[in-house]
C-alpha cells in the first residue's frame, strides 16, 4: 500500500513540474507569427495587409513584405500563444500564408 501511495504523489507532482516548466519555457521564449512568400499576393497587397492588421507605417510594412519576398518569410509579430494564433488566423482571413512557432 506504501508503493502504491508513493506512485501516486509521483504522478499527482509530474503534471505539475511540467506545467511549471512549460510556464519557464513560455516567458524565456515567445511565440513568433512568420508569413511566407507565395506566388499569389501582389507585394503592395501584403505591404498594405501588414499596415491594416498591425498598424505598422508604411516604410515598416514594405520592409517586412521585402523580407517576405527576398527571403521567403519574415516574422511579422510575437507574443502568447493565443495571440499569435489570432495573428495567423487574420493573416489567413487576408490570404496570407502564415504560420507560428516558438522564437528562436
Amino acid at each position: 500500500m506504501g508503493a502504491a501511495n508513493g506512485t501516486l504523489s509521483a504522478a499527482q507532482a509530474t503534471p505539475e513540474a511540467v506545467e511549471y516548466t512549460e510556464i519557464l519555457e513560455a516567458e524565456d521564449r515567445p511565440w513568433v507569427t512568420v508569413v511566407w512568400d507565395d506566388p499569389v499576393n501582389l507585394m503592395h497587397y501584403v505591404t498594405y495587409i501588414f499596415q491594416k492588421l498591425f498598424g505598422y507605417s508604411k516604410a515598416k510594412a514594405t520592409e517586412l513584405m521585402l523580407k517576405v519576398h527576398n527571403d521567403g518569410k519574415a516574422v511579422v509579430s510575437s507574443g502568447s500563444r493565443d495571440k499569435m494564433e489570432h495573428d495567423v488566423q487574420r493573416l489567413h482571413a487576408a490570404g496570407l500564408w502564415a504560420t507560428m512557432q516558438r522564437d528562436d
